[in-house]
């Protein structure tokens, strides 16, 4: 069988890892140009139970345990005067979650990978039946199985979906803190090693401690998608927003190192399903956006481990699909479900 993964993301990685440790080949194409031409992103808790049980399956989760970091499971909860309200610290040993920047755990599901296993610079124009792939600079590729693993926006979900992603409401917008024990100290100490988050019920800000001394704060309202575009001072209007909030609060928003990050939220519909094809599939993202509430990666993972099993255990590729898809897309249905609407509590007190 030939198996084309489009997307070089946790899922689309892990997937591939795991085909090649039972023998299967595979190629992932991404549109990046190579692997460090963008930042990756935040910080990922990986559960026990879903993103570590995959990592397992892929022969990596002592590397992963060497780089993750298990004093980022610390959560706080302030009130927009900056009082500690709520700190959970995890037990001395625990790991049930522990903290791992986006940018390292794909580095680390790199490594692990064939040499050329993965085409930089290939960006996918559409998907024609029976497993024709089209790429933006004209050339042409057949294979077996195309896997959409190309997140939110995804090239491939047409080929089985004509969904499309819709604005939850809500958007995010990134800050980022470099160099923050001596630059920020406190910040540092208001968000201490992990994770703190404050809300008034219209407005939140949500702080995450990354590796190499950087934190990330989400400044999160309830806006419209495109609100930054008419906006000229952006700036001006956060701090007019969040006027009611302490000065260390507000360092959140003015302190930042370098500019904003708009990132307004977006989700598939609930349910997502398709009618099952043969020569296509999705996993991550691309099969069930949903609000950013811990599990997007971790169920990305277990999608790319059980289809990678399913795949290499069964006598054709469709037999492996309709297996994959027959446990993720009810589970994806039902997680979905619960996570619904879920960004807006983001924004609640309580």
């Amino acid at each position: 069988m030939t198996i084309s993964i489009i997307g070089a993301g946790p899922g689309g990685l892990t997937c591939a890892r795991i085909l090649q440790k039972h023998g299967v080949p595979v190629t992932v194409y991404d549109r990046d140009p190579h692997p460090r031409v963008r930042n990756q992103g935040g910080t990922l808790d990986l559960h026990a139970d879903a993103g570590q049980l995959a990592l397992r399956e892929a022969g990596l989760l002592d590397e992963f345990f060497t780089l993750a970091r298990p004093e980022g499971q610390e959560m706080r909860k302030l009130d927009p005067a900056g009082r500690l309200l709520v700190c959970h610290v995890s037990a001395e040993g625990e790991m049930f979650k522990p903290e791992i920047d986006r940018g390292q755990l794909r580095g680390l599901l790199l490594d692990s990978l064939e040499p050329g296993t993965v085409h930089w610079g290939r960006t996918l124009d559409r998907v024609e039946a029976p497993g024709r792939l089209l790429f933006t600079d004209g050339t042409t590729i057949e294979t077996d199985l195309v896997i959409g693993a190309d997140g939110a926006w995804s090239r491939v979900r047409p080929a089985v979906s004509a969904a499309v992603p819709e604005y939850a409401g809500i958007t995010f917008l990134e800050a980022w803190f470099d160099d923050v024990e001596n630059a920020h100290p406190e910040l540092a100490e208001l968000v201490g090693k992990g994770s703190a988050m404050a809300a008034d019920g219209e407005r939140c800000l949500f702080a995450q401690r990354n590796s190499g001394d950087h934190i990330r704060v989400y400044i999160i309202q309830r806006l419209p998608a495109d609100w930054i575009e008419s906006t000229s001072d952006v700036r001006g209007r956060l701090l007019e927003a969040f006027s009611g909030w302490s000065p260390s609060m507000l360092r959140m928003i003015t302190d930042n190192d370098g500019p904003y990050v708009d990132r307004p939220l977006y989700v598939l519909p609930v349910p997502h399903t398709w009618e099952h094809t043969s020569w296509v599939t999705l996993l991550g993202d691309a099969a069930h956006l949903m609000p950013p509430l811990g599990v997007g990666v971790n169920l990305a993972m277990v999608d790319a481990c059980e289809l990678a099993l399913a795949l290499a255990g069964s006598a054709s590729v469709g037999e492996g699909v309709a297996l994959y898809e027959k446990t993720m897309l009810p589970r994806s249905e039902e997680v979905a479900r619960q996570l619904e609407n879920g960004a807006q509590g983001l924004l609640d007190v309580d």
